[in-house]
């Protein structure tokens, strides 16, 4: 058999001091999480993460940089996940679109606020993925390299 963690795609949205969550429902019941998801055929790592910020939040979003590159293994699930953590600019928001299947709300937390609610947190890599972009964690785009 060979291991193959799944790969997922995040995003750090921050505007006024807050960051973007989404409230999402899971098998765990209601969880935050960043707007995130599955890595798609035919997609680059960034297209995909801008793709998962407007489907989960309604926000056009272009990344600009990598924020890290993050290993966990969900024991739950027994699942481990290679997330790649994105920041960029907010482009626009369309308020009247509808959000993706599970997900209830778009929200805007503080780093307080976010780190008071790390038990309804869909993973620990939500607060890590913002203490990493608050600790000014950047690496340019090219550092990856989608090869055909």
């Amino acid at each position: 058999m060979i291991w193959k963690p799944n790969a997922t795609v995040a995003s750090v949205l921050e505007q006024d001091g807050k960051f973007l969550l989404v409230e999402e429902e899971t098998t765990q019941g209601l969880r935050f999480n960043q707007p995130a998801g599955h890595w798609e055929p035919n997609e680059t790592l960034a297209a995909g993460a801008a793709r998962e910020v407007l489907e989960e939040s309604a926000y056009e979003f272009e990344p600009e940089y990598l924020i890290g590159v993050y290993r966990w293994h969900a024991t739950a699930s027994d699942i481990t996940f290679l997330r790649f953590a994105f920041g960029g600019r907010i482009l626009a928001h369309h308020p009247e679109r509808k959000l993706d299947d599970g997900i209830l709300r778009a929200v805007w937390m503080t780093p307080d606020e976010i780190r008071a609610t790390q038990d309804k947190h869909r993973s620990p890599l939500i607060l890590r993925c913002v203490e990493d972009y608050l600790a000014g964690k950047r690496y340019p785009l090219d550092l990856i390299t989608h090869y055909e």
